[in-house]
Protein backbone atom coordinates (compact mmCIF):
# COMPACT_ATOMS: atom_id res chain seq x y z
CA UNK A 1 0.00 0.00 0.00
CA UNK A 2 1.36 3.42 -0.94
CA UNK A 3 1.85 6.16 1.63
CA UNK A 4 -0.59 8.94 2.32
CA UNK A 5 0.57 11.90 0.31
CA UNK A 6 0.19 15.50 1.44
CA UNK A 7 -0.91 17.64 -1.47
CA UNK A 8 -2.86 20.81 -2.03
CA UNK A 9 -4.15 19.48 -5.28
CA UNK A 10 -3.64 16.41 -7.36
CA UNK A 11 -5.26 15.92 -10.80
CA UNK A 12 -8.57 14.12 -10.49
CA UNK A 13 -8.85 14.61 -6.71
CA UNK A 14 -12.10 16.57 -6.86
CA UNK A 15 -13.77 13.98 -9.08
CA UNK A 16 -12.53 10.97 -7.12
CA UNK A 17 -13.45 12.28 -3.66
CA UNK A 18 -16.87 13.38 -4.90
CA UNK A 19 -17.36 9.95 -6.47
CA UNK A 20 -16.48 8.22 -3.19
CA UNK A 21 -18.79 10.55 -1.25
CA UNK A 22 -21.69 10.26 -3.71
CA UNK A 23 -21.59 6.47 -3.96
CA UNK A 24 -21.22 5.88 -0.21
CA UNK A 25 -23.92 8.33 0.87
CA UNK A 26 -26.35 7.21 -1.85
CA UNK A 27 -25.95 3.53 -0.90
CA UNK A 28 -26.05 3.95 2.87
CA UNK A 29 -27.98 7.17 3.50
CA UNK A 30 -30.20 7.56 0.44
CA UNK A 31 -28.56 10.89 -0.43
CA UNK A 32 -28.74 11.56 -4.14
CA UNK A 33 -28.17 14.23 -6.74
CA UNK A 34 -28.67 17.22 -4.45
CA UNK A 35 -26.04 15.96 -1.99
CA UNK A 36 -23.54 15.10 -4.74
CA UNK A 37 -23.97 18.45 -6.49
CA UNK A 38 -23.69 20.36 -3.20
CA UNK A 39 -20.50 18.52 -2.22
CA UNK A 40 -18.99 18.99 -5.70
CA UNK A 41 -19.83 22.69 -5.81
CA UNK A 42 -18.44 23.33 -2.33
CA UNK A 43 -15.27 21.32 -2.97
CA UNK A 44 -14.68 23.09 -6.30
CA UNK A 45 -15.06 26.46 -4.56
CA UNK A 46 -12.64 25.36 -1.83
CA UNK A 47 -10.00 24.13 -4.28
CA UNK A 48 -10.31 27.29 -6.40
CA UNK A 49 -9.28 29.41 -3.39
CA UNK A 50 -6.90 26.89 -1.80
CA UNK A 51 -4.17 28.54 0.28
CA UNK A 52 -1.50 26.16 1.59
CA UNK A 53 -0.92 28.42 4.62
CA UNK A 54 -4.41 27.84 5.96
CA UNK A 55 -5.92 24.94 3.99
CA UNK A 56 -4.96 21.29 3.75
CA UNK A 57 -5.75 18.32 1.53
CA UNK A 58 -4.47 14.81 2.17
CA UNK A 59 -5.10 11.79 0.00
CA UNK A 60 -4.57 8.08 0.56
CA UNK A 61 -3.40 6.25 -2.54
CA UNK A 62 -3.33 2.55 -3.33
CA UNK A 63 -1.65 1.53 -6.58
CA UNK A 64 -1.71 5.14 -7.74
CA UNK A 65 -5.46 5.61 -7.16
CA UNK A 66 -7.03 7.84 -4.54
CA UNK A 67 -8.90 5.65 -2.04
CA UNK A 68 -9.54 8.31 0.58
CA UNK A 69 -9.10 11.89 1.53
CA UNK A 70 -9.57 14.58 4.14
CA UNK A 71 -9.54 18.36 3.92
CA UNK A 72 -9.08 21.26 6.30
CA UNK A 73 -10.72 24.52 5.24
CA UNK A 74 -9.03 27.26 7.23
CA UNK A 75 -10.67 30.28 5.56
CA UNK A 76 -12.70 31.07 8.71
CA UNK A 77 -10.20 29.75 11.26
CA UNK A 78 -9.80 33.10 13.02
CA UNK A 79 -13.46 33.59 13.86
CA UNK A 80 -15.63 30.52 13.35
CA UNK A 81 -12.88 27.91 13.31
CA UNK A 82 -11.25 25.71 10.69
CA UNK A 83 -13.50 23.07 9.19
CA UNK A 84 -12.65 19.42 8.62
CA UNK A 85 -14.45 18.37 5.43
CA UNK A 86 -15.03 15.58 2.91
CA UNK A 87 -13.38 12.86 4.98
CA UNK A 88 -13.93 9.54 3.22
CA UNK A 89 -12.26 6.16 2.79
CA UNK A 90 -13.27 3.79 0.00
CA UNK A 91 -15.21 0.97 1.66
CA UNK A 92 -12.80 -1.61 0.24
CA UNK A 93 -9.98 0.01 2.25
CA UNK A 94 -11.74 0.76 5.53
CA UNK A 95 -10.38 -0.87 8.67
CA UNK A 96 -6.74 -0.68 7.52
CA UNK A 97 -5.78 2.42 9.49
CA UNK A 98 -6.02 4.87 6.58
CA UNK A 99 -8.66 6.96 8.34
CA UNK A 100 -6.49 7.31 11.44
CA UNK A 101 -3.49 8.29 9.35
CA UNK A 102 -5.49 10.90 7.45
CA UNK A 103 -6.92 12.30 10.70
CA UNK A 104 -3.43 12.38 12.23
CA UNK A 105 -2.10 14.39 9.27
CA UNK A 106 -5.02 16.82 9.27
CA UNK A 107 -4.93 17.44 13.01
CA UNK A 108 -1.13 17.82 13.06
CA UNK A 109 -1.60 20.55 10.43
CA UNK A 110 -4.26 22.24 12.59
CA UNK A 111 -1.93 22.24 15.60
CA UNK A 112 0.98 23.61 13.54
CA UNK A 113 -1.26 26.38 12.21
CA UNK A 114 -2.42 27.00 15.80
CA UNK A 115 -6.09 26.81 14.90
CA UNK A 116 -7.95 27.36 18.15
CA UNK A 117 -11.08 25.51 16.99
CA UNK A 118 -11.77 22.88 14.35
CA UNK A 119 -15.28 21.66 13.63
CA UNK A 120 -16.96 19.17 11.34
CA UNK A 121 -20.47 18.18 10.36
CA UNK A 122 -21.51 14.58 9.94
CA UNK A 123 -24.54 12.31 10.34
CA UNK A 124 -25.70 10.42 13.38
CA UNK A 125 -25.03 6.72 12.86
CA UNK A 126 -21.52 6.91 11.40
CA UNK A 127 -20.16 5.04 14.41
CA UNK A 128 -16.63 4.26 13.17
CA UNK A 129 -16.10 7.86 12.05
CA UNK A 130 -17.45 9.20 15.35
CA UNK A 131 -15.06 6.95 17.27
CA UNK A 132 -12.15 8.28 15.21
CA UNK A 133 -13.24 11.90 15.74
CA UNK A 134 -13.56 11.41 19.47
CA UNK A 135 -10.19 9.64 19.62
CA UNK A 136 -8.71 12.81 18.09
CA UNK A 137 -10.33 15.03 20.72
CA UNK A 138 -13.56 16.05 18.97
CA UNK A 139 -16.72 16.35 21.05
CA UNK A 140 -20.33 16.43 19.93
CA UNK A 141 -21.62 19.99 20.34
CA UNK A 142 -24.91 19.95 18.44
CA UNK A 143 -27.50 18.04 16.46
CA UNK A 144 -30.19 19.16 14.05
CA UNK A 145 -32.71 17.73 11.64
CA UNK A 146 -31.09 16.76 8.35
CA UNK A 147 -34.37 16.26 6.48
CA UNK A 148 -33.43 19.01 3.99
CA UNK A 149 -30.84 16.67 2.47
CA UNK A 150 -33.12 13.68 1.89
CA UNK A 151 -36.70 14.67 2.57
CA UNK A 152 -36.73 11.94 5.25
CA UNK A 153 -36.93 12.67 8.96
CA UNK A 154 -34.51 9.89 9.83
CA UNK A 155 -31.32 11.86 9.11
CA UNK A 156 -29.74 13.78 12.00
CA UNK A 157 -26.83 16.09 11.26
CA UNK A 158 -24.23 16.43 13.98
CA UNK A 159 -21.57 19.04 14.68
CA UNK A 160 -18.36 18.02 16.42
CA UNK A 161 -15.63 20.37 17.57
CA UNK A 162 -12.04 20.20 18.70
CA UNK A 163 -10.64 23.04 20.77
CA UNK A 164 -6.90 23.54 21.12
CA UNK A 165 -5.90 22.78 24.70
CA UNK A 166 -4.72 25.78 26.70
CA UNK A 167 -0.97 25.88 27.34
Amino acid sequence: MDEITLTGYTPGALGRIIELQAVYYAQHWDLGLYFEAKAATEMAEFLSRFDAERDGAWFAYVDGQIVGGIFIDGARADDEGARLRWFIIDEAYQGLGLGKRLMDAAMAFCRRQQFRRVYLTTFKGLTAARHLYEKHGFRLCGEEDGTHLTGKASLIEQVFEWVMPAD
